[in-house]
């Protein structure tokens, strides 16, 4: 609040590192739980960088998925997909449909759909996103996991187990190799994949690759 207050009266309201201030402050909010708040200023600064900077400059899309995040905690889905997919929208037209900020905008989307049961939406954008990861960064790149590991949760939570298991094994044999055995998305991953190999066997899945050793 010191930091906002001091560049407004030294820079103006709308310079850029006041909006910073702003968005440091919505942040606080965020973490207290106190969303009135926090969107009050998300908003704030979204108009403002739209007004100054453009509808499609990087930093108002920034401030639009800040403010998407903010409705994301309230579970304000509507709003939330209303959000990202004007940002995804306008990243493709601006950046392409390949573009590292555009995948991440349609993984956000994908995101959406998940939170909200919609499986076949989550799914679809997902795979999109992994397999233009994989042609454009490589197979073992960090990002191309995460992909890997979102879409597996997806078959997952669609009830097909089978199909969740083998790619996490996968997204787990490539973070042992890239990230290491010990780095927190590998055991993040492998105790997910422990767990979902039990309820396999819980289930009487029967298929002896689920075994764990």
């Amino acid at each position: 609040m010191q930091v906002m207050e001091t560049r407004k009266s030294k820079l103006g309201a709308d310079h850029p590192d006041m909006l910073t201030s702003i968005n440091n402050l919505a942040s606080t909010y965020i973490n207290q739980g106190r969303w009135e708040e926090a969107e009050l200023l998300g908003v704030q600064v979204m108009e403002t960088c739209k007004s100054k900077l453009g509808a499609d400059h990087p930093n108002t899309l920034t401030s639009i998925g800040n403010l998407a995040s903010t409705f994301w905690n309230q579970g304000r889905w509507e709003e939330v997909e209303s959000l990202f997919m004007q940002v995804m929208e306008t990243r493709k037209s601006k950046l392409g449909a390949d573009h590292p900020d555009t995948l991440t905008s349609i993984g956000n989307l994908a995101s959406t759909f998940w939170k909200q049961g919609r499986w076949e939406e989550a799914e679809s954008l997902f795979i999109q996103v992994m397999e233009t990861r994989k042609s454009k960064l490589g197979v073992d790149h960090p990002d191309t996991l995460a992909s890997m590991s979102n879409l597996a949760f997806t078959f997952k939570s669609r009830g097909e187990v089978e199909m969740a298991i083998r790619l996490m094994e996968e997204c787990v044999e490539k973070r042992k190799h890239v990230l290491g055995p010990n780095y927190p998305n590998t055991r993040g991953s492998g105790e997910t994949l422990d767990s979902w190999r039990i309820t396999a066997l819980n289930l009487g899945s029967g298929n002896k690759s689920y075994a764990t050793a």
